[in-house]
C-alpha cells in the first residue's frame, strides 16, 4: 500500500503539471531570452534558464504534456490490438492460427521500439506520431502475451467449462467470461507500460526520432544539455530527475496495484 500511495502522488503531481501547464506556465516556454541564458535556479525561474534562455520548469511543465500523450495513445494501441489478439490465440489453443498469433509476436519482439521507429521516420520522417506508432507497435505483443497467459489458465475453470455447455461460443465466452477476470492483471501491466512508454518517448526525443522543436521533450532537453553538464548542470538535472520521478511513480503505482488486486501477495506481505 504504501508504494501505491507514493507512486500516485508522484504520478498525480507530473499529471497535474502537465494538465496545469494548458492554462498557465511561469513563462512562454518557446520565448528566447539570450541575455538571460544558463542561469541558474532562482526565485526568479525555479529551475533555472537553458542555453537559449528559456525557463527550464515551463518546458519541463509542457514537456510533460507531449510524454504522457505519447505515453497514453502507444499503450491505447496496445491495448486495443493486442488484448483481442491474445484472447483469440487463448480461444484457439494449439490451433494454426494461436501458433501465427504468437510466432508473429516474437517477430516483433525481434525489433526494438527504437528500431522500429528508425525504420518508420526514414520512411515517414521523425515526429511525435511515428514515436506513438513504434512505442504502439512494440506494445502490441506485450498484451498479446499477458493475455494468453493469463487467459489459458481460465478455459479450464468450472464457471467456463459451464458456459461452454450452456452453448456459448469461444467469442461470446472469451468476451464475457475471460476478458472480465483478466482485466486486473492488464491495467497492472497498463501501468507498466505507461512508464515504459514515457522511457522510450524520451529516449527516441534524445536521437531526435520523438517531438521535434519547438515542442519541448524531456528527452531533447537531455540531449540539448549534455555538451554543457560542467558548465551549467541544472539544465541535465531537472529533466532528467522529471524523467526518473515519473517512471519511478509509475512502476511503485504498479506495484502497489499488484499487491492490492493480488489476494496471495497480500497474504504473503503479512
Amino acid at each position: 500500500m504504501r508504494n501505491l500511495v507514493l507512486g500516485l502522488c508522484l504520478t498525480v503531481l507530473f499529471v497535474l503539471g502537465a494538465l496545469v501547464s494548458f492554462v498557465w506556465t511561469p513563462y512562454d516556454h518557446a520565448a528566447l531570452e539570450i541575455a538571460n541564458k544558463l542561469k541558474p535556479p532562482s526565485l526568479a525561474h525555479w529551475f533555472g534558464t537553458d542555453h537559449l534562455g528559456r525557463d527550464i520548469l515551463s518546458m519541463i511543465m509542457v514537456g510533460a504534456r507531449t510524454s504522457i500523450a505519447v505515453a497514453i495513445v502507444a499503450v491505447g494501441i496496445g491495448i486495443g490490438l493486442g488484448v483481442p489478439l491474445g484472447l483469440l490465440a487463448a480461444a484457439k489453443s494449439g490451433s494454426l492460427l494461436d501458433e501465427v498469433i504468437m510466432r508473429s509476436n516474437d517477430l516483433i519482439f525481434a525489433f526494438p521500439s527504437l528500431l522500429i521507429a528508425i525504420m518508420i521516420t526514414a520512411v515517414f520522417g521523425p515526429s511525435a506520431v511515428n514515436a506513438i506508432i513504434a512505442i504502439g507497435i512494440f506494445n502490441i505483443p506485450v498484451f498479446a502475451r499477458v493475455t494468453r497467459g493469463a487467459a489459458l489458465s481460465l478455459w479450464t475453470r468450472d464457471y467456463v467449462l459451464a458456459a461452454r455447455v450452456a452453448g456459448k461460443g469461444a467469442l461470446r465466452i472469451s468476451v464475457e467470461h475471460i476478458l472480465p477476470n483478466v482485466t486486473n492483471l492488464l491495467i497492472v501491466q497498463g501501468t507498466i507500460q505507461f512508464s515504459l512508454g514515457i522511457l522510450a518517448e524520451a529516449a527516441l526525443s534524445y536521437v531526435g526520432l520523438g517531438a521535434q522543436p519547438p515542442t519541448p521533450s524531456w528527452g531533447r532537453m537531455l540531449a540539448d544539455s549534455q555538451t554543457l553538464f560542467m558548465l551549467a548542470p541544472h539544465i541535465t538535472l531537472f529533466p532528467g530527475f522529471a524523467i526518473l520521478l515519473t517512471v519511478l511513480g509509475l512502476n511503485l503505482a504498479g506495484d502497489g496495484l499488484r499487491d492490492l488486486i493480488d489476494p496471495k501477495l497480500r497474504r504473503g506481505a503479512r
